[in-house]
């Protein structure tokens, strides 16, 4: 492993370590403050249309440069309408039931204790996809609502729209007073964040893949 290396998998591994104490916070937080980040998120994203439009026009021009082939292309494109669309999903999950504290399959036993099954978050969420920005807004949605903090590492060739939708990500968490840490998005492009991120079970507890068979 060269220097290089070295610096992804500490910067990957700093990010695990916030991602685990922030997790702590996120799974008791109440109902309200989640809804507020996800509309917040969804808010801010409308807000900065036309800079995640200008952002992923520069992934685009990349990925045409590269000879990326149509399909490609057309799932990493964002447009005025998919922007909407990711806003829209934010408010859809906000306005979803909080499942997180429900106890289900209550039975009484001999002893007269009550003995059921409760819904918590998982913890630290990884996930790790291609192409489509989108899924950055409906990652950090799912997982925030669920309660769980979320790691993601997108496909080198969204990178620019990626960081773009993150800092609206960011703006709906700080707007919430939710740890910023809730979502985070690794920025670097290279490999070896994966590797790390794939790595460290000390601090994700599963590991989402979303993608073809060579994304990992």
């Amino acid at each position: 492993m060269n220097d290089s290396e070295f610096e992804v998998v500490d910067e990957v591994r700093r990010i695990g370590q916030a991602a685990r104490a922030t997790a702590r916070v996120l799974a008791n937080a109440p109902t309200q403050q989640k809804n507020l980040a996800l509309n917040s998120i969804a808010q801010a994203i409308e807000n900065e249309a036309g800079r995640i439009l200008d952002e992923n026009a520069i992934d685009l021009e990349r990925a045409r440069s590269l000879g990326l082939v149509e399909a490609m292309l057309d799932r990493l494109e964002l447009t005025p309408a998919r922007i909407a669309a990711m806003a829209t999903g934010l408010r859809q999950v906000s306005a979803l039931p909080d499942l997180i504290g429900e106890v289900t399959g209550l039975r009484q036993q001999p002893s007269g204790i009550q003995v059921g099954r409760m819904r918590v978050p998982l913890g630290v969420i990884g996930i790790i996809y291609e192409s489509r920005p989108n899924v950055t807004a409906d990652a950090a949605g799912l997982c925030l609502k669920s309660g769980n903090a979320a790691i993601l590492r997108g496909g080198s060739e969204a990178t620019h729209s990626n960081l773009a939708i993150a800092d609206c990500i960011y703006q709906g968490l700080l707007a919430a007073d939710l740890p910023t840490a809730s979502v985070q998005v690794i920025k670097t492009t290279d490999r070896a964040a994966v590797g790390a991120l794939l790595q460290m079970s000390d601090n994700v507890d599963v590991i989402i893949p979303r993608g073809g068979r060579g994304l990992i």
